[in-house]
């Protein structure tokens, strides 16, 4: 399922900064038009998780030996 939102922008010294006018407290910022975008969806996202409508997604780690040549 999609949701569309409208996504309010505008430039702060080189830097695209928004939020989805639908949903207060959803702010993001990015270095292009395209990474605010990518940036207002995971915060979106996040807000979702905080409040409880989505699982958190935790990454998996693993320590994995790393071999250096000088």
């Amino acid at each position: 399922m999609s949701i569309k939102f409208t996504l309010e922008y505008w430039e702060d010294d080189g830097w695209f900064v928004g939020r989805l006018k639908e949903v207060p407290g959803v702010f993001s910022q990015g270095e292009t038009l395209k990474n605010l975008k990518e940036n207002i969806q995971d915060a979106y996202q996040m807000m979702l998780a905080e409040q409880g409508v989505l699982p958190v997604i935790r990454e998996k780690t693993h320590k994995i030996p790393v071999a250096v040549h000088a």
